[in-house]
Formats: structure tokens, sequence, C-alpha cells
């Protein structure tokens, strides 16, 4: 029975950092539509849909739904493809439907296969892009939202070729804008007595100071102005019907069409892994450590999906940057994420012209530090201290989630843990050492407690290496389970090579039968019995077994 949460407990901390989330999820549900190629509200919708229907729904503490930078190619092409908004909207509901599916067969339990040092390597990953996405930004460089969490561009290039632009295209006014938020940010978590005052996040005094100040440079005519093109840029409806013409409704006469089909899949099949990551590693981030229903999860994001497509919106999966924002803001529980969604409502409700009016170089300062607490130098020495089987699959995720997107880069970081967990099972399959003795050396060789095919080619190519006239001892006392291949391979090297070669071989330990574990197949019968009749046959007398 799962215990109640009062959504209320901690309304004060969880306010402060709804709000937090909520000023950086509006440039970048916005962002993430125009590079989408859809309406821009179409962005919006998926944000209010995920903080307040995901976020309701779900079992995560901390982890925030939304239009996501990982889905973005994918929608673009397909909005090309179907040649109708609203008819892509019908794939996003079928997505929705095939995630629900996932969530009742309980397809959440292959989360728990994520290596740690995986998740982090895609954090620092993450967080690394931030940085690189927000600095043009920083500088006033009016580049085109192209995606929080990726390298390569919907236009083509990548992000260090946006950087190299930005050299030519300073703007001063968005620099000072970028000084002042960042002492600000940095002052409000360092300065003792700002700390106190922990209702009023840093981020909104930032966005409050980035808006004064533009507001003087515009009044006075400066030419540190920061132009509309580098202001938060959202809808502003005049009259209900204006509100309602915004609204797009999916056309289901779409589900006849089998490129619907492929694209909701692909779409299902995409946001379930980005999910799956993006809630372990929001459980990684959560102060209490505690632990989300992924299955619930799962089902919460269809249904979120299901209803963002019914009144217009993109598709969403949990994302990582809102996440971490949430989670520094110091957010208690899910009800900043509900909070950050009604934040989002309000806001194109109420006081979009006032929204219009922050600079984005404001907003990028706040995920610039969000990017910096995400790979900290201090987390890639945690890991190099670890040794290589941690630091090598760590730093191969974060470098390829940099250079291509968090799905390849994650497939690298867990190939490269399976290998070298492979390759520890090799050598744990067995330990060996010599013996000196005056009458000669006497090897040893010890199986682990299980030994599969797996180790076949390590113990195989130990046997050969036994020189001629040696005396062995393969000891299998702590063994339960050896693989039907490797009993093989230690007969024949028992009696075949070890007669030829004159090497004297001891089995000890050696159970009648084996039975692989976990199954009913019928035990392996190639008992140490079995060993004696073939040793009497060539020659070998009983006394070397035990």
């Amino acid at each position: 029975m799962s215990k109640k949460i009062n959504l209320f407990a901690n309304l004060k901390s969880d306010f402060a950092s709804g709000l937090v989330v909520f000023l950086v999820a509006l440039p970048l549900c916005l962002g993430i539509a125009m590079a989408s190629g859809a309406p821009l509200f179409s962005g919006i919708i998926a944000g209010i849909v995920g903080g307040i229907v995901v976020g309701y729904l779900s079992q995560s503490h901390i982890s925030v739904s939304g239009p996501a930078a990982g889905l973005t190619a994918i929608v673009l092409t397909a909005i090309t493809d179907l040649e109708a908004f609203d008819v892509f909207l019908s794939a996003v509901f079928l997505a929705g439907v095939f995630q629900l599916l996932l969530g009742f067969v309980k397809a959440g339990s292959i989360s728990n296969y994520f290596p740690t040092n995986v998740i982090e390597g895609m954090l620092a990953g993450i967080g690394i892009i931030i940085i690189l996405k927000q600095l043009p930004h920083a500088f006033g460089y009016d580049a085109d939202f192209e995606g929080d969490e990726a390298f390569i561009q919907v236009d083509g290039d990548n992000t260090f070729f946006a950087l190299f632009k930005v050299l030519n295209h300073f703007q001063f006014g968005a620099i000072i804008v970028t000084l002042v938020s960042l002492a600000i940010l940095i002052s409000w978590e360092r300065v003792p007595f700002l700390k106190k005052i922990k209702l009023v996040p840093g981020a909104l005094i930032a966005v409050i100071a980035g808006v004064v100040i533009n507001e003087i440079f515009i009044s006075t005519g400066s030419s540190l102005a920061i132009a509309k093109t580098h202001l938060v840029s959202l809808p502003v409806p005049t009259t209900f019907e204006e509100f309602k013409a915004i609204i797009v409704t999916p056309d289901f006469r779409g589900l006849t069409n089998p490129k619907v089909w492929t694209v909701g899949l692909t779409i299902a099949i995409v946001a379930f892994i980005e999910t799956l990551l993006c809630i372990e590693a929001s459980d990684r981030l959560d102060p209490q450590k505690r632990y989300t229903n992924t299955n619930v999860e799962l089902k919460a994001q269809g249904i979120g999906n299901i209803v963002s497509s019914l009144i217009g919106g993109l598709p969403m999966t949990s994302v990582v940057v809102r996440t971490s924002a949430n989670n520094n803001a110091g957010a208690k529980s899910k009800m900043s994420t509900i909070i950050h969604g009604v934040l989002l409502l309000l806001s194109v409700l109420i006081i979009p012209g006032l929204l219009n009016k922050i600079p984005l170089a404001t907003l990028a300062t706040v995920l610039i530090l969000v990017g910096y607490k995400l790979a900290k130098p201090s987390t890639i020495k945690h890991f190099l201290e670890k040794g290589k089987y941690q630091f090598v699959p760590f730093i191969a995720t974060m470098v390829a989630v940099v250079a291509t997107d968090l799905l390849k880069g994650v497939m690298l970081g867990i190939i490269i843990s399976i290998i070298f967990v492979l390759k520890g099972n090799l050598k744990r399959a067995y330990t060996f050492k010599k013996e000196e003795y005056v009458d000669g050396d006497i090897i040893h060789i010890d199986l682990a407690q299980e030994v599969s095919f797996l180790n076949k080619a390590a113990i195989k190519s130990t046997l050969k290496a036994i020189p001629e006239n040696s005396k062995v001892v393969i000891s299998a006392h702590d063994t339960v389970y050896i693989a039907h291949d490797i009993l093989d391979l230690i007969k024949e090297f028992t009696t075949i090579r070890a007669v030829e070669e004159n090497i004297k071989v001891k089995l000890k330990g050696f159970k009648q039968a084996y039975q692989l574990e976990n199954s009913d197949e019928v035990p392996n019968h190639v008992s140490i019995e079995h060993y004696y009749d073939v040793a009497k046959r060539k020659l070998i007398t009983k006394e070397v077994f035990e």
C-alpha cells in the first residue's frame, strides 16, 4: 500500500520552486514548438498538461514533464510527412495509448537496468549542452531555439558552430542583463541573509531585474535596449474567439493512414526511453532518495499525451532540464510541478504581454547555472577516482550525449558498461595460482561460484597455456553452477590432452551433476564417476581424483 502524500505539506518551498520551473519552462516550451515546426501555443499546452495532469498522476516527487527536445526532429519530420498538424495530433493520441499500454504491462522495470555511471554521464552531458545552448542568448545573439538537449541542430549546424556566430553578434545590453542576473543568482545562494528568503527564488529576482534594466534602456532611448527578437515571444489573444482559434484538435480521420500509426509508435518508443532515463535521473537527484514507480509514470505520461493531443499540444516526456531546475530550486513534492503548470496556464490567460518583456539573457543565465550543477568538475573527479570501469562509461556517455544526442549517448554508455561487465565476469570465473615445490610446481585453478559459457574463452586459454609434465589442481568446491560447455572443456582436457602431454590433473569438489539455475531442465549428467571410468581407460590412477 502506497503512503498517502499531503501535497500542501511543503507549499512554501514548492511554490518557490514551481515559480522557478515556470520561468525556465516558458521559453523552452515556445522554443521546442518553434524548432518542431508546430504552432508556438502547442508547446505551452504540452507544458500545462505536463505540469497539471502528469504532475498530479505521477508518483515522482521532483520530475517535470513537458515538450522534449529529444522529440523535436521526429515531430518536425512527422508534421512535414503528414502535411497537417491536426493529423499529426492523432499520431500523438496513439503514442499516448501505446505508453498507457506499456505501463499496464509493467515495462517500466527496464529502468532498473540503467547503470548509475551512465545516468550520471547523461546528466553531465545534458549540463554541458545546456551551457553551450544558452551562451549565445547570454551574449544577445538572437538564434532560434534548437532544443535544450541536442547538439546537432535542425538547420544542420551544431552547437559549436552557433557559438562562433556569437563573436559577430555581441549585444552589450544583453551582456549587462546577463552579468546582473548572474550576480543575483550567485549571491542568492551564497550570501547568508539572502539564503534565508526562501519564499522568493533568486531566479524571480533576476527576471524582475532583467525586465527593469531593459525597460530603463528602452525609456531612455539607449542603444543598449534589447530588441524584441531577444525577448520572450508569447501569443497574445485579445478576444475569446482569438484564444479559441489558437486551439487545434486532432483529425482522427488520419487513423486510416498507416504513416500515422508509424509516427505514433515511434513517438511512444522514444518518449518511453527518455521518460525512464529522466525518472532514473530524477531519483538520483532527489535529496531524499525516494523511488518512483516507473509503471505508474508510464501510465501518467500516456494519459498526459492523450490529453495534450486532444487540445492541440505537442507530445511530452519527463525532461531533465526542468527537473534539474525544480530540484535545485528546493522542490519537496510534486506540488511544485503542478504549480508550474498552473502558472503556465495563468500566464497565457492573464499576463502574456508582461511575460513578453522578459529578456532571454536572464533565462539563459538561470539555465547556465543549472547546467553547471549537472556537469560540475567534482562529479567528473568523483568517477575518475572510482577507476576505469566506472569512469570510462561515464565519460563516454557524457561526450556522446554532447556530440550526438541523448539516446545515442546512453546506448553507447550501456554498451561499454556491458563490455566491462563481461570482461569482469571473464576474470572472475576462476583464480589462478602457481605453488613452487622441490619436486615440481603445482598449478591451482579455483572455479568461481558460477561459471557460464561467457567464461569459456578465458578458461580454454588458461588450460591451453599449461605446459607439458605439469601438475594441475582444478577445484569446484565453491561452485554451484557450471555450464555444459565448461564441463565438456574440462573433460576433454583431463581425458585427452592431459594424458598425451603427461599432465597430472586432480579434480576437487565437483558435484555428481549440475542443473541450470532457475530452470526445470534435466541436469547435466557429466559426473565425476564418469571421469573415473574414462581415467581408468586412459591409464590414470583413481588417486588423482578427490
